[in-house]
């Protein structure tokens, strides 16, 4: 039988056993310039082994040695950095009402810009009103607008300030503080320009303007954010706060964090199931759809698992806790997507280097815009108004949120199909990949064979399956069940086993009854000198049955065959791979005749079959070597070892833990459609990123030319700042509209 062990994983290290991490809420970031200074902070930090920042979710991951630092620590770093942090906040915890968040920066963004079109019209009437009162009126209202309106822009400046740093809140202080200063000068004394032959101009409507469209776009950018955090806000939805037990023989209501395994929990119809655990009576139906993605509600009987989050529809049932909080599987799920979105995509490297130097570079850029004006006679005003304009739209936001907005509704449409993408680097390196390697048992197949003949040597077809049967109560493969089933159903009785070792990519032997008892492949057969079976060949059999040999005190004893069916989306997921360019081939510790069956059933040309878990390893690597970016699927603990090696590993979320650890994404449903789903995904959300870039770079690099005065020699063409500040508000909100498309991915169409 195929193994049960492993090589040692090798592409993905361990976690250290003092390391722990935690994820802390910033508050005061605003564009990408922030996240890079609070990252450095954490990273400076003594004891802080790695730390990123997430603009988008306002937050920090850090994983730190806890002998050397404690979360204090890294609050006083970011404090230190001129921003602020919470306490960790524990994975599954509810989110917080960002809705709330929302509010008050819609009525500031509504009441700086009304005001800015109420001093926009007082200008306007300048011809038939005293100028010196109308200033004086339109001081007063700028003032309220600033206060009020923009007033944490203005703290945020300064906070950076003091710590030696800048970001967009500077630049936009810089250009509405400058501008408001003139504005006052002019009013209080004009003939500070006038002795000098300049008109003493105002500029309260562009102050309340910029401020106004920029706290516009913070609103709008706070509505995209919390629609890219959906999905995990979906998740946190879906447990119920309190649960039903069982406590001194008596029924009470308790909060779910005090629920324990082992607690007897008491389900009604049309609750949700509060933690995973085990039916002890009662009967119903469930719907898992949110969690497995299965659309059709599941029978559940005494013996069943259920899942917390589900949905109980028409029975009521009394259950044992078995996981529980950061434990069950919920809260793995949970913690696999705020751990994915949290990550930094390779993409990302691009924007994070332009982002550290950005905001010094257009300070520089604004001072120069400001000469070249004056040298060329553009005027003193002009010239003001314009280094304004640059200054006001180079915001860097769009920058910042480009990847991490694509990244995180990416992630979160994956997981509302049961895709679980573990990080950016991970969803890359998938959406990059030209040859998907996978595995046959579990994989392609359904994992769950059948029996179809024992044939007996010596004694009865009964004693060789009881022998068999044995040897393989400890095991958890596919096969080992199916010989168990065939036992039960013949009702036979089972002997007890000693000495039970498997032999990785082989088979298993032990002690029954004293003899020395073996069962698995040929190649276990050779190694224990056992020689061939003189059992009919496999084509008597008819192709695609896999053979397992037994074999008592070193002699043949007889032969048990097991088929397999394919699953019913492997043939349509992989000929979707192949059109968008993706090989398909299969690995295998399966003999090769049964392979081939399977694979041309399949629609897979290219097959290595009868491979112990090095060679699968090994084959990778050589795929590797010759230029392939290989993706590999499997299930089984055997496969671990290629999975990790792989470029993209992909694990069925039915299969083992180990598997599970090693791959890049977990298909929750293990279905190999959902192979076809996870890479149209990742390829869409790549495309997406690099979009988003693109109109980053792209804005800014016309943007501030424009700004700059570039089309005025030949169109007469100047941005006003307030017009410059709609357009900065404009690039954020663009991208985070665009990364929002990703949650309209259709499964298998991409």
């Amino acid at each position: 039988m195929p193994a049960t062990e492993t090589a040692e994983v090798e592409k993905k290290p361990a976690a250290s056993a003092k390391s722990r991490t935690v994820t802390l809420p910033v508050i005061g970031m605003s564009c990408a310039a922030c996240q890079g200074h609070v990252e450095r902070a954490l990273r400076g930090t003594k004891g802080v082994r790695e730390a990123t920042v997430n603009l988008l979710s306002n937050s920090a991951r850090v994983s730190f040695d806890p002998a050397v630092s404690k979360p204090e620590d890294l609050i006083a770093s970011v404090r230190e950095a001129g921003y602020d942090a919470a306490m960790p906040v524990e994975a599954g915890a509810p989110a917080a009402d960002t809705a709330a968040d929302e509010r008050p920066l819609r009525m500031k963004a509504f009441f700086t810009l009304a005001g800015g079109v109420v001093v926009l019209a007082m200008m306007q009437g300048h011809a038939w009103f005293a100028p010196a009162p109308m200033n004086y009126a339109m001081l007063a209202i700028t003032v309220a607008g600033m206060i009020w309106g923009g007033g944490i822009i203005y703290r945020q400046a300064w906070t950076a300030a003091i710590h030696l740093s800048t970001n967009m809140n500077t630049l936009v202080a810089l250009g509405t503080g400058a501008a408001f200063l003139y504005s006052v000068t002019a009013t209080v004394a004009p003939s500070v320009f006038t002795r000098f032959g300049l008109r003493a101009d105002v500029y309260y409507d562009a102050v309340l303007l910029i401020l106004g469209f920029l706290l516009l776009g913070r609103w709008l950018d706070a509505r995209a954010k919390r629609r890219t955090l959906d999905a995990l806000n979906e998740f946190m939805k879906l447990q119920p706060s309190f649960a039903r037990v069982v406590r001194d023989g008596n029924e009470a209501e308790v909060p779910l964090g005090e629920v324990v395994p082992n607690d007897i929990v008491i389900l009604r119809p049309g609750e949700r199931v509060p933690v995973d655990g085990l039916i002890l009576s009662g009967e119903t139906s469930i719907d898992e759809s949110l969690i497995t993605g299965e659309s059709m509600p599941v029978p559940r009987k005494p013996g069943d698992r259920v899942i917390g989050g589900s949905l109980n529809f028409d029975g009521a049932l009394e259950y044992r806790a078995t996981s529980v909080g950061a434990d069950s599987v919920l809260g793995q799920m949970m913690r696999l997507v705020e751990e994915a979105q949290s990550s930094r995509a390779p993409m990302q490297q691009l924007a994070d280097r332009v982002s550290a130097v950005f905001v010094p570079t257009v300070l520089v850029l604004a001072a120069a815009t400001f000469l070249i004006w004056i040298l060329a006679g553009g005027g003193a005003g002009k010239a003001f108004g314009v280094s304004i304009a640059v200054l006001v739209i180079a915001c860097p936001c769009a920058m910042g949120l480009a990847v991490p907005a694509a990244l995180t509704v990416g992630i979160g449409r994956g997981a509302q199909l049961g895709v679980l993408f573990k990080g950016g680097e991970s969803l890359e390196r998938l959406a990059r990949i030209d040859l998907l390697v996978l595995d046959k048992t579990g994989t392609l197949t359904e994992g769950k064979p059948r029996v179809t003949a024992v044939r007996a040597l010596s004694g009865t077809e009964d004693e060789v399956l009881a022998m068999a049967a044995a040897l393989e109560q400890r095991s958890e493969h596919p096969l080992a069940r199916a010989i168990l089933a065939a036992a039960e159903e013949r009702s036979l009785v089972i002997p007890g086993a000693e000495e039970v070792r498997a032999i990785p990519g082989k088979g298993i032997q032990g002690r029954v009854h004293g003899a020395s008892v073996a069962a698995g492949n040929q190649a276990l057969m050779d190694e224990l000198k056992v020689g061939e079976c003189p059992c009919p060949d496999p084509a008597a059999s008819g192709a695609g049955a896999t053979r397992m040999y037994v074999a008592i005190n070193g002699v043949p004893a007889g032969m048990i065959e097991a088929r397999d069916s394919l699953r019913p989306t492997a043939a349509e997921a992989l000929a979707g791979l192949r059109r968008i360019g993706v090989r398909t081939a299969m690995l295998t510790g399966d003999a090769p005749e049964t392979a081939q069956a399977i694979a041309q059933a399949a629609g897979i040309e290219e097959v290595w079959a009868g491979l112990l878990p090095d060679q699968k390893l090994e084959k990778i690597r050589e795929l590797q070597q010759q230029g392939h970016r290989v993706g590999m699927a499997g299930d089984g603990i055997n496969d671990a070892a290629a999975i990790s090696q792989a470029d993209a590993g992909l694990a069925m979320g039915t299969g083992a833990d180990l598997a599970r650890e090693a791959g890049d994404a977990i298909l929750l449903h293990g279905e190999p459609g959902q192979i076809l789903d996870a890479v149209l995904l990742a390829r869409r959300a790549l495309r997406t990123m690099r979009q988003n870039l693109g109109w980053a770079f792209g804005y800014n690099l016309l943007g501030i030319p424009i700004a700059a005065g570039a089309l005025y020699p030949a169109f007469g063409i100047l941005l006003s700042p307030a017009i410059a500040s709609a357009a900065m508000a404009l690039s954020s909100v663009s991208v985070l509209t665009n990364s929002l498309r990703l949650r309209k991915f259709t499964p298998r169409r991409g």
